[in-house]
């Protein structure tokens, strides 16, 4: 591969997934262990939030949680599923994010 193109494509992004989740809180454990193997089969950087310490969104996924969402590139966030890990959804959107 010529040097020209190689700096022309660029490194995908990781897929960057936001679990807002609290403490003591099952079905949280539970979405964590079923995200596990989907996180290191892909690309894609999990990030945790309390909803307890944060204000904006406790206001927001207080009765939701754990809520799934991905942080899409211009900084909105897309909801994929709340209390179980839908599976199907995700595994939709990820097909989406690499074509």
């Amino acid at each position: 591969m010529k040097e020209s193109q190689a700096l022309s494509k660029a490194e995908p992004m990781p897929v960057q997934l936001v679990m807002y989740t609290r403490s003591y809180c099952h079905l949280c454990d539970d979405m964590q262990q079923a995200l596990a193997p989907l996180v290191a089969q892909h690309d894609i950087d999990l990030v945790l939030v309390d909803v307890d310490a944060d204000p904006h969104s406790l206001a927001l996924y207080d009765e939701l949680v754990p809520v799934l969402v991905a942080r899409l590139a211009d900084g909105s966030e897309q909801q994929i599923c709340h209390y179980f890990l839908d599976v199907v959804r995700l595994t939709a959107f990820l097909s989406e994010q690499s074509t």
